[in-house]
C-alpha cells in the first residue's frame, strides 16, 4: 500500500514538474506610435527577439500618434503602471529629460548591464540629437528620418526646367514656373515648422536658439527672427498669393498633393519615400533640401526626426536586464540594413550605412540615401546637432500661428517671426521654472 502511494505521488510531482516552466518569463511593455507597415515591422522585431531567446517577452502595443504615446507615458508613470519601453518623437527630448525620476538613461542601464554600447558607433547626427553636452546617450535611437525635397521630374518636364533646384532661389523660380502648369500649388510643404525653422536653421549653420539650441541648458532663448529667416519667410508669403506656393498645413496631413501630382514640389520627411513609391504614377525623385548660397558655408548638415525608444524610471532589474539585451538586438548591423530597407527610416549606426552603400543598394535606391548624405554633410555644430526645447509639442503651434499670420496677410514675415519668438521665450521661461521644481 505504502509502495502504491509513493508511486502515485512520484507521478504526480512529475506531472506538475511538467506543468509548470523552469523560470518565469519577464514580459517588457513597449509602447509606440507606429502605423501600417511600420507597425509590421515593430511586430515582426519583437517577435524575432522573443523567438532568440527564453528569459524575456517584448510585448508591443500601438498607443496611438507621437503626441499621445507621450502623454499617456507621464501619465502612466504617475499612475505606477509606466511601460519598459516607450517611443517618444524627437521634440518630446526636453519633456522627458524634465520628468524627474521618470527615465532611466541608457547610457547608465547599458553599463549596469554590461552591455556592449558605443555611442561612436552610431551616426553623430542621429546620437547628438539624443545625447547630453558629454555624449551620453540619454534614449536609444530607434527610427530616424531627414527632410528632403520630393520633385515630380514629369512636370519639371512640361515647365522645360531641366533640373532639380539646389538652391531657395532657384525654387522660388521654378515655383513661377510651374504655377503655369499647376494652377493650385506649384510648390510646397509639410511639418512647416520643421522645415522652415527647425531644419533651415541646421541646414544654413544658424542658431534657432542659445544654448546650443537647449542641448546645453533649459535657459535658452530663441533667436531665429533674424533677415535670413525673414527672407525665406517674405518669399514664400509672396509667392502664396498666386498659389505659386500654396500652405499646406502644420504636419504631414497634405502630402497626397504631391502624389496625386497637384504640387509637382514639395518639401517633406524622407519617411514620406513608401508613400511616395505606392501612389506616385509619375517620374519622381528626392533631392537635399534647397540653401541660400549667399550663406557662408552652406549647406551645413540637416537634423533628424523620427522619434527614439526612452526608458522608463522604476523598472525591476530583470526587466531592465531585458531592456539592455534587447538595444544590443536592435544594434545588430543586419538588422539595421534591414530595418533601412524596409521601412525608409535611416540606419543609426555607421556600420549598416556602410553595409547598406556596400551591397550596391543605393544604386538602385538612390532616394534613400539622400537624407544620409545631409547627415553627414559636415560634423554637427552647435547649430546643427538637433535640438531641445522644453514644450516644444505646444511651441510649434505658436510658431506655425505666426507663420500662418504672414502667409495670410494679416501680418509682415518679420513681425510673424519677431511673436514667434517673443510668445516661444515666455513659453521656454515657464518650462525651465518647472523643471526647476
Amino acid at each position: 500500500m505504502l509502495v502504491r502511494h509513493f508511486g502515485l505521488a512520484t507521478t504526480l510531482m512529475a506531472t506538475l514538474a511538467l506543468a509548470t516552466p523552469a523560470h518565469a518569463v519577464t514580459e517588457i511593455q513597449w509602447w509606440h506610435a507606429m502605423t501600417g507597415g511600420n507597425n509590421n515591422v515593430v511586430i515582426k522585431l519583437a517577435d524575432d527577439f522573443n523567438a532568440s531567446q527564453s528569459d524575456y517577452k517584448i510585448v508591443p502595443s500601438f498607443k496611438g500618434s507621437y503626441a499621445d504615446v507621450l502623454n499617456a507615458g507621464i501619465a502612466a508613470f504617475r499612475a505606477g503602471n509606466a511601460p519598459g519601453i516607450m517611443q517618444v518623437f524627437e521634440v518630446g527630448t526636453a519633456t522627458m529629460m524634465a520628468a524627474k525620476g521618470a527615465i532611466k538613461p541608457v547610457y547608465q542601464l547599458m553599463k549596469e548591464q554590461g552591455e556592449s554600447f558605443d555611442p561612436k558607433s552610431y551616426l553623430p547626427a542621429i546620437t547628438g540629437y539624443y545625447s547630453t553636452s558629454r555624449g551620453e546617450m540619454l534614449s536609444f535611437p530607434f527610427n530616424s528620418s531627414s527632410m528632403v525635397l520630393w520633385v515630380n521630374l514629369d512636370a519639371l518636364k512640361e515647365a522645360g526646367i531641366a533640373a532639380p533646384p539646389k538652391t531657395w532661389p532657384e525654387l522660388f523660380d521654378d515655383a513661377k514656373k510651374l504655377h503655369a502648369t499647376h494652377p493650385t500649388c506649384g510648390f510646397s510643404s509639410s511639418w512647416i515648422t520643421w522645415g522652415l525653422i527647425e531644419q533651415f536653421s541646421a541646414w544654413h549653420n544658424v542658431p534657432i536658439g542659445t544654448e546650443a539650441n537647449g542641448l546645453d541648458g533649459f535657459a535658452t532663448t530663441l533667436e531665429f527672427n533674424t533677415p535670413l529667416e525673414t527672407k525665406l519667410l517674405q518669399n514664400l508669403v509672396d509667392l502664396q498669393k498666386d498659389k505659386s506656393y500654396d500652405y499646406s498645413g502644420r504636419t504631414n496631413t497634405g502630402e497626397g498633393r504631391f502624389t496625386s501630382g497637384e504640387c509637382p514640389i514639395y518639401l517633406t520627411s524622407s519617411a514620406f519615400y513608401p508613400n511616395v513609391k505606392a501612389n506616385a504614377k509619375f517620374n519622381y525623385t528626392a533631392v537635399p533640401m534647397p540653401y541660400f548660397p549667399d550663406v557662408n558655408g552652406a549647406p551645413q548638415n540637416s537634423i533628424i526626426g523620427g522619434a527614439s525608444l526612452w526608458v522608463m524610471g522604476g523598472k525591476s532589474p530583470e526587466e531592465y536586464k531585458g531592456i539592455a539585451k534587447f538595444f544590443t538586438f536592435l544594434s545588430d548591423t543586419d538588422r539595421q540594413v534591414y530595418l533601412h530597407e524596409e521601412s525608409g527610416y535611416l540606419p543609426i549606426t555607421k556600420a549598416a550605412y556602410e553595409k547598406t552603400k556596400a551591397s550596391g543598394f543605393y544604386e538602385k535606391n538612390p532616394i534613400l540615401e539622400v537624407p544620409l548624405k545631409e547627415l553627414t554633410n559636415k560634423p554637427p555644430t552647435e547649430n546643427s546637432r538637433g535640438l531641445r526645447f522644453g514644450g516644444m509639442v505646444q511651441m510649434r503651434d505658436v510658431w506655425s500661428e505666426e507663420i500662418e499670420a504672414a502667409l495670410a496677410g494679416k501680418k509682415s514675415a518679420k513681425d510673424a517671426l519677431d511673436a514667434a519668438v517673443s510668445r516661444g521665450n515666455a513659453m521656454l521661461r515657464q518650462f525651465e521654472r518647472s523643471a526647476a521644481k
